[in-house]
C-alpha cells in the first residue's frame, strides 16, 4: 500500500533566509511495489496500448526505406537523447552539437559545458542500448552503469553511478524539502524499491508499452539518484522496449513527444502518486490515465519518425539523381547510405564509417562536395569537416515538428524551446 511518511528537516544553517535555516516538517511519498500487482487496463487504454505496439512493430519491420537502416537508427537515437536533455533545460542546436562533437573527435577541448552534457547523454543512450537486447535482464547494475555514463561529463560527476543515501526532493527551496512539489521515498526505501522495479522490468505478463510506462513512472517516483533521474528514467523506457523486442532496430523519439506534451506528462505522473491500496479506484484511474497518455506519445513518436524516414529517403534519392550513376558498393555509395546517421564527417572519419582506404574515402567526399551533397566547414583552428546540410536541416525540422502539439508548426507553434524556423529561401525540396 502506498503511503506518506512524515519527516522533520533539521534546518540548514547555510540557507540565506531565516525560514530556510529553521527546522520544518515534510511528507515523503512511498509507492506500492510493482511486482505481484493486479493491473487491469480499461478498454480504451488497452486499445491505445495495442495501437502503440502495432505502430512500433510496423516501424521495426518496415524501417528499410533507407539503404542503411542503421543510419536512421543512429539519427533517431541522437534525436531521443537530445530531447531528453532538452527536458532538463539543456538547449543546443543540432548543427552546433555536431561541430562540438567533431572537434572533440579531432582532439580539441570542448569549451561548451551544455554540449558536453548533451554529448554525455548521447553516449549514455548508446551504451544503454548495447547493454540490453531482446530477452536480456535489466538489473540495478544496468541502471547504475547508464547513470554513470550519463553523469560522467556533467556538472555533478561526483554523483555518477551512485544510488542516493540521503533525502532528495523536487521543486521548492534548494535548502529543504518543506515546500517541495514532491518528496520521493526516504533513502532507506530506495534499494528495495529498485530491486522490485528491476524484477518488474524483467516480467513479460503486461504489454511492453504498458510495462515501459509503469517502469518509467515508478523510477521517477523513487528518484534513486541525486541528479540525472529524468534522463535515466527516460532511458529506462527504451531498455524495457528493447528487452521485449519491440524496438530492437529503431528508437522512436518518445522523449520529444513527452517534452511537447509536458502538461499531460506531469499530470500522468502525478496521477500515479495515489495514496492507499493498489486495487483502489484512485490507483486504477491514475494508472490508466498515465498509461493512456504514454501510449499516445508512443504513437505520435512513431508517426513523426516514419515521416522523417520518408524525408531522408527523398533526400538520398535527390542526391543520387544529382550525382548520376553511382556504382553499388563503391565508396560513394556507402557514404551516401551512411550520411543520414553521420551528417558531419571528416575524411578520416569516413574511412572508419565505410571501411575503405583514405584515398577512396577522400575521393568519395570530393565527389559529394562537387555535387553539393556535402559542404566544407571549419572545425576548431585548423581542421576541415564536411556537413550534409540537407540532413541537418531535416533533423532540425523534425525537432520543430515534434515540438508542436499538433505535429505541424504552421498551425500549432512549438510548446517548448525549439530551433527557429529556417527562412523559406534556405529550404531545399528533394524531388
Amino acid at each position: 500500500m502506498s503511503r506518506v511518511i512524515r519527516g522533520r528537516w533539521p534546518g540548514n544553517p547555510s540557507a540565506p533566509s531565516r525560514r530556510g535555516r529553521e527546522p520544518c516538517e515534510y511528507e515523503a511519498y512511498v509507492p506500492d511495489r510493482l511486482t505481484g500487482r493486479s493491473i487491469v487496463l480499461e478498454g480504451d487504454v488497452a486499445a491505445d496500448v495495442a495501437a502503440a505496439e502495432a505502430a512500433m512493430a510496423r516501424m521495426e519491420a518496415e524501417a528499410s526505406a533507407l539503404a542503411d537502416t542503421e543510419a536512421l537508427a543512429r539519427l533517431l537515437l541522437r534525436a531521443e537523447s537530445v530531447a531528453s536533455s532538452r527536458i532538463e533545460g539543456l538547449e543546443i542546436g543540432a548543427r552546433k552539437l555536431l561541430r562540438v562533437e567533431a572537434a572533440k573527435m579531432l582532439g580539441e577541448r570542448a569549451a561548451d559545458v551544455t554540449a558536453e552534457e548533451v554529448l554525455g547523454n548521447i553516449d549514455a543512450m548508446n551504451g544503454a542500448v548495447r547493454d540490453v537486447g531482446p530477452g536480456d535482464e535489466i538489473t540495478v547494475g544496468t541502471l547504475v552503469r547508464f547513470h554513470r555514463r550519463l553523469m560522467t561529463s556533467a556538472r555533478h560527476a561526483a554523483r555518477a553511478g551512485k544510488v542516493r543515501d540521503r533525502q532528495n526532493w523536487i521543486g521548492g527551496s534548494e535548502y529543504n524539502p518543506c515546500a517541495a512539489e514532491f518528496v520521493p521515498p526516504p533513502p532507506e526505501f530506495v534499494p528495495g524499491l529498485l530491486d522490485d522495479l528491476c524484477a518488474f522490468c524483467n516480467e513479460d505478463s503486461l504489454p511492453a508499452v504498458a510495462q515501459a510506462a509503469l517502469a518509467h513512472a515508478q523510477f521517477e517516483i523513487v528518484h534513486p539518484f541525486a541528479d540525472g533521474n529524468g534522463r535515466t528514467g527516460r532511458g529506462l523506457i527504451h531498455l524495457v522496449l528493447r528487452r521485449r523486442g519491440l524496438t530492437s532496430r529503431v528508437l522512436p523519439p518518445i522523449s520529444l513527444v513527452l517534452a511537447t506534451w509536458a502538461k499531460d506528462y506531469v499530470a500522468g505522473l502525478k496521477a500515479m502518486q495515489y495514496r492507499g491500496a493498489a486495487v483502489g479506484e484512485e490507483a486504477r484511474a491514475g494508472l490508466n490515465l498515465w498509461i493512456g497518455n504514454f501510449a499516445g506519445a508512443c504513437i505520435r513518436a512513431v508517426e513523426d519518425a516514419t515521416f522523417f524516414e520518408e524525408r531522408v529517403r527523398e533526400i538520398e534519392g535527390h542526391w543520387r539523381t544529382v550525382l548520376g550513376r553511382v556504382r553499388g558498393g563503391s565508396a560513394t555509395d556507402l557514404l551516401l547510405r551512411a550520411l543520414p546517421g553521420a551528417p558531419l564527417v571528416t575524411v578520416n572519419g569516413v574511412v572508419d564509417l565505410i571501411d575503405r582506404s583514405f584515398p577512396q574515402a577522400n575521393e568519395a567526399v570530393s565527389r559529394l562536395v562537387d555535387a553539393g551533397v556535402l559542404a566544407q566547414v571549419s572545425i576548431g583552428k585548423r581542421n576541415r569537416a564536411f556537413e550534409a546540410r540537407d540532413i541537418i536541416n531535416a533533423f532540425t525540422d523534425l525537432e520543430r515538428q515534434l515540438a508542436s502539439p499538433a505535429g505541424d508548426t504552421r498551425i500549432s507553434e512549438p510548446s517548448r524551446p525549439a530551433t527557429p524556423r529556417r527562412p523559406v529561401a534556405l529550404l531545399r525540396v528533394a524531388v
